[in-house]
């Protein structure tokens, strides 16, 4: 009897090469480094900690956390640079920066007891990128630090207060010293007063003592604390807690993230025509309840600084 035969399939061999635009998704460009995509920040970072734990693959040059780590001491070695650079340069640091803010805060590696702790390598290079964005006060610097401390200003402050470290301090002194000296524009240095005011409320945080309970705004003061905050053309903030605004704030959270329009194009949100931001008074001055507040902090700082 004669055996069957095996059919075996023809192996089909492919002509794309890696990088054939087959192989992206819809609307993908590939020039883009991963940090560049909008919202891929903290997704990102919550990949990377899964990644960094399931991922059994170890390489003879390191494990997937070690290759990370290693990747992002790259481009933090040349922050000096990009920080000087031109637009298209600091745009692509900032989007690192912003990445390793959420990788500080979702990344988990294991302390010398077994607990799981943030990696305190990337604590010291936060520390390092804020003061580097400090020593180069353009506006988009000064915007991308005051995105960086809103998102980790309380848990970088716990860790130094920890090692009796005073740095959150000293961000404080020169973030007064920008807004008294430096020639950013008015809106930045509004942005930085109400950072400052943000942590003499010890960043938003309430303690509450009571059970635990799902966050919802009406129980949790604290809701909001991490969302954007917009301005009006007379300068009044408002957030997606303000329910005049809502709408509004929804529909500028959709058309990009905070700041992403006006880092790219070098101007405010608003786009032309918007009823909520168009300022038909086309000189430079400050508005009232605005420079008021200015005024006072600075009278506040030469106080402190004949102390």
């Amino acid at each position: 009897m004669a055996k069957p035969q095996v059919v075996v399939a023809p192996v089909v061999i492919s002509k794309l090469s890696v990088n054939a635009p087959e192989f992206y998704p819809s609307g993908y460009t590939p020039n883009l480094t991963a940090t560049s995509v909008p919202n891929f920040s903290y997704m990102g970072a919550r990949l990377c900690n899964y990644l960094s734990h399931n991922l059994t693959i170890n390489p003879q040059s390191g494990n997937f956390r070690q290759l990370l780590l290693h990747r992002c001491r790259k481009e933090y070695e040349n922050r000096d640079e990009a920080a000087k650079g031109d637009e298209a340069a600091r745009k692509r640091f900032h989007a690192f920066v912003l990445f390793l803010a959420e990788l500080y805060l979702n990344l988990e590696v294991k302390g010398t007891k077994g607990q799981l702790t943030r990696a305190e390598i990337l604590q010291t290079g936060l520390h390092e990128l804020l003061n580097t964005l400090f020593s180069n006060p353009v506006d988009n610097n000064l915007t991308c630090a005051v995105k960086l401390l809103k998102l980790t200003g309380s848990v970088l402050e716990d860790a130094w207060k920890e090692k009796g470290k005073t740095y959150m301090n000293e961000m404080i002194q020169k973030i007064e010293n920008v807004v008294l000296d430096a020639n950013c524009s008015r809106d930045v240095k509004h942005m930085l007063l109400k950072l400052v005011e943000l942590r003499s409320s010890n960043w938003g945080r309430v303690h509450i003592t009571s059970t635990y309970r799902e966050a919802t705004p009406e129980n949790d003061p604290n809701y909001f604390m991490n969302e954007p905050t917009f301005y009006t053309s007379e300068g009044v903030p408002f957030t997606a807690a303000d329910p005049d605004y809502q709408e509004k704030y929804q529909e500028l959270l959709d058309r990009q993230d905070l700041f992403h329009e006006y880092e790219e194009n070098g101007t405010d949100l608003s786009g032309a025509g918007d009823p909520y931001f168009d300022d038909d008074d086309d000189d430079d001055e400050m508005d009232p309840e605005i420079e008021e507040a200015y005024e006072k902090f600075c009278l506040e700082s030469e106080r402190k600084r004949k102390q």
